[in-house]
């Protein structure tokens, strides 16, 4: 269950790329009127404030973001025109965007680096859970390159709003209780912000607490805490809380605000029926914001460091122990307009240090450090708006190899530097008051990543032996996004074609080959007493840099179909609406002509939804295609299904607080389902389908 403050106005920093909307005082909503809007401008990649948007972006906030929440950031937002996820079960998910995974998907927190080790396995998860969040931003294209090479395929910004960036005038908060029948999950969460026009607090916590997964069909677990057949997926309960307590100093000609937050999980991997993942991730943060006046309007800091840590135990015993601490800063100068152009300069640095200790580190200690500078500029025109940016950076990629055990000798150890520099052109044209179009041509550098450089070892979660490539070079690519938008009133419909292509991409690709524990080749079994004995294999996969294309559609709108915009008017005030969607991506190695992995088949869905005072109720469905274009090696082709789901919710006022009681149903013909962009759905079939038919039922309070 949950709750939700409605806000008499929305702060965007003026400056920041990514900065997050602040509340103010809550207002007094009618109780049978619906949340009111937030008027929120989308911040994520739109350093400027334009109400226009070149780049294609979608955001979830308010109720939008309550009814599809999950457990995992991937499984939030997948169904998203152009997004899917990793989905290494229920409790490790990372977003997908227009085919590409891991470290081309930047997740940012609040407009700044969130660094953990999600990109390094999809076994790890994403420290960011949707009861203390705000809001959810998707930048889809080539326009997220001032984000750096590691947004090539899109950014997911998480707004969280703990360092508030306006004042907020008296006190509110939003509490949330639910109740899933599919995992037996219990969720709680809270949020406080309160304030004069001189300071503002905000603190929040969560808590989540479910056991395993109901599934369509039954299905082995060799766990000790539940052995046996049943429809359950096994190992894969979680446990995971966290908060944290933020403020704001405000002054003349600016403010300055920290804050400090923690997240922790334990989760079991679903691979393994016996290993679960201690996780811990702390973060601490610093953002300010100084309007100096002269050349420059305004000057938009932010400092974080985080400090990640997670350990996989096998049974009570602990295993490897995966540490990334890492340091970030953002800093934005916006210039007053100069002939017609209007625009901001910046300078990033981020530095990192990952290690993994344990049988199971594949990949070696390393310290990475990057320093870039980058310049956003737009020009308005009468008929629409231009906009130019660019970014060049400098990377040092160092391993450390493996301090903790000299006689481990496989790892690589040495430094590579790289320049990669990026640069983006955007267009939006005007044609009508109701039609819009929009262009955006990028070439993108990026800097290997110190595992796809050095990596050298078994990786259990993947079941695979994989070895990286020290002389690998800075991949790079070219993209281009052409959109359609249209608008009239309640009724909206947007198009996005877009080809992306790589003339270095770097992949993980198998080598048909195997090796055993120990790293040796294609190992002959053992000849022993009882017979031939075979050793424990792994599949032997590779990086390296290969060509390849992107090519894909994302459409979706909105068409009243009764109200005041619809065909027709109900007696009763009501409205019903025709939300759809779709997609389709086509990635090809073109060195090869064949696909790519782990690529999303086309999707298609659709909801109605009704509205009639402080009802609204939802039906809808999304269809994913059968996917069979899939690799020779590597890959399991998956069969088509359509997940039907629908929702009902209802509003009402109790003295000071606006609540809003919901039911929601997943899968609700309990459809067997298996993902095709989860590694899973090859490495472990069956046992990793989608999630069986599931009830949540919950409460969001604002006051």
């Amino acid at each position: 269950m949950s709750i939700v403050f409605p806000r008499h106005r929305v702060g965007v920093a003026v400056l920041s790329v990514l900065s997050c909307a602040s509340p103010g005082a809550w207002a007094q909503a009618a109780p049978e009127a619906p949340a009111p809007s937030l008027g929120e401008i989308t911040v994520t990649g739109n350093p400027l404030g334009a109400t226009d948007l070149i780049a294609p972006t979608t955001s979830l906030s308010n109720e939008a973001l309550l009814l599809r929440s999950q457990s995992t950031l991937g499984e939030t937002l997948n169904g998203l025109p152009g997004v899917g996820s990793t989905y290494f079960g229920p409790n490790a998910s990372r977003p997908t965007i227009r085919g590409q995974d891991g470290d081309r998907i930047r997740i940012l927190q609040n407009g700044g680096s969130a660094p953990d080790a999600s990109a390094l396995s999809y076994d790890h998860a994403v420290p960011v859970d949707a009861l203390v969040t705000e809001r959810l931003e998707v930048l889809r294209g080539p326009a997220a390159l001032q984000y750096g090479g590691s947004a090539v395929g899109g950014v997911v910004n998480v707004i969280d709003n703990r360092i508030p960036t306006e004042p907020i005038e008296g006190f509110g908060g939003r509490a949330d209780l639910g109740y899933a029948t599919g995992n037996r999950e219990k969720s709680g969460g809270a949020l406080l912000e309160g304030g004069t026009d001189r300071y503002a607090l905000h603190v929040d916590a969560f808590r989540r607490d479910s056991s395993d997964v109901s599934v369509p069909i039954e299905l082995p677990c060799a766990n000790p805490k539940r052995p046996g057949f049943a429809r359950k997926m096994c190992n894969s309960a979680n446990e995971a809380d966290g908060g944290a307590f933020g403020g704001t100093l405000f002054f003349d000609q600016g403010w300055i605000g920290a804050s400090a937050s923690t997240y922790r999980s334990n989760y079991g991997t679903v691979a393994e029926d016996d290993v679960t993942i201690g996780m811990r991730s702390d973060r601490y943060a610093l953002e300010g914001e100084w309007r100096p006046g002269g050349f420059f309007s305004s000057v938009h800091a932010k400092l974080s460091r985080t400090e990640y840590r997670h350990t996989e135990y096998e049974g009570p015993a602990p295993g490897t122990t995966f540490t990334n601490d890492s340091n970030d800063l953002r800093i934005e100068a916006r210039h007053r307009p100069i002939g017609g152009f209007e625009g901001l300069v910046g300078f990033t640095s981020e530095s990192g240090r990952f290690s993994a200790n344990g049988e199971e580190a594949f990949a070696p200690n390393s310290r990475t450090t990057s320093n870039a500078l980058f310049l956003h500029e737009e020009f308005g025109t009468s008929w629409g708006r231009l906009s130019f940016g660019a970014r060049t950076e400098e990377v040092k990629v160092r391993s450390l190899g493996d301090p903790s055990d000299p006689e481990i000798t496989r790892f690589f150890v040495g430094k590579r530097d790289f320049s990669p520099s990026s640069a983006a052109f955007g267009g939006l044209v005007n044609l009508s008051p109701q039609w819009q179009l929009t262009s955006n041509l990028a070439y993108t550098e990026r800097a290997p990543k110190d595992y796809e450089l050095f990596a050298n070892g078994p990786h259990v979660a993947t079941a695979a032996w994989e070895t990286g490539d020290p002389n690998l070079k800075v991949e790079k690519s070219t993209g281009l996004d052409l959109g359609a938008q249209w608008k009239s009133g309640a009724n909206t419909a947007r198009l996005n074609a877009y080809l992306t292509r790589f003339s270095n991409y770097i992949g993980l690709s198998a080598t048909g080959n195997v090796r055993s524990a120990d790293g040796e080749l294609n190992p002959p079994p053992v000849e022993t007493a009882e017979g031939l004995l075979f050793p424990e294999v792994f599949a032997d996969y590779v990086y390296h840099g290969v060509r390849a294309r992107f090519t894909g559609l994302e459409a979706g709108g909105n068409l009243q179909l009764i109200g005041a915009d619809g065909f027709s008017r109900a007696e009763d005030g009501g409205t019903l609406d025709l939300e759809w969607r779709g997609d389709l991506v086509r990635a090809t190695n073109t060195d090869t002509g064949e696909p790519l992995p782990r690529i999303a088949p086309w999707r298609v869905g659709s909801t109605l939804a009704y509205g009639r005072g402080p009802w609204t109720a939802r039906l809808g469905f999304d269809y994913n295609a059968a996917q069979n274009r899939v690799p020779p090696m590597g890959d399991r082709p998956t069969e088509a299904y359509t997940l039907w789901n629908a929702s009902l919710s209802y509003r009402q006022r109790v003295q000071s607080a606006n609540l809003t009681w919901y039911a929601r149903v997943d899968n609700i013909g309990n459809t067997l389902a298996y993902s095709a962009t989860s590694i899973l759905t090859t490495t472990v079939y069956p046992a990793a389908p989608l999630p069986g038919r599931s009830l949540k039922v919950g409460l969001r309070a604002t006051f």
